[in-house]
């Protein structure tokens, strides 16, 4: 599986923005997806995970309440909505697929990255 996210920005603290993740091949629909971020001088931190059928996610505390995962598998893509955008939201923004069907949280937990887009929320 190939990835290739986009949808990344310039907007205001409290705006919205909408990333969006396209997969290549016929494995799509039976992995779990997630997105990750990494802010400059920081580790790569889970943001989001969904199962692979979409009935299931989850999120880290720090979006949750403000970020949605979304799945369609008819068109093979993955969607972040991202609402009321902080300054510390500010991060390149990676898809990834994971090993597994159900959804997962931890990095060594998924086995292909896009190649990040750049999300910058000014104060």
């Amino acid at each position: 599986v190939q990835l290739q996210a986009s949808g990344g920005g310039l907007v205001q603290a409290g705006g919205s923005l909408r990333l969006s993740c396209a997969a290549s091949g016929r494995t799509f629909s039976s992995y779990a997806m997630g997105w990750f971020r990494q802010a400059p001088g920081k580790e790569r931190e889970f943001v989001a995970t969904i199962n692979w059928s979409g009935g299931s996610t989850s999120y880290a505390d720090s979006v949750k309440g403000r970020f949605t995962i979304s799945r369609d598998n008819a068109k093979n893509t993955m969607n972040l909505q991202m609402d009321s955008l902080k300054p510390e939201d500010t991060a390149i923004y990676y898809c990834a697929k994971s090993r597994f069907m159900s959804a997962q949280i931890m990095r060594v937990q998924y086995d292909a990255w896009g190649q990040g887009t750049q999300v910058t929320v000014s104060s």
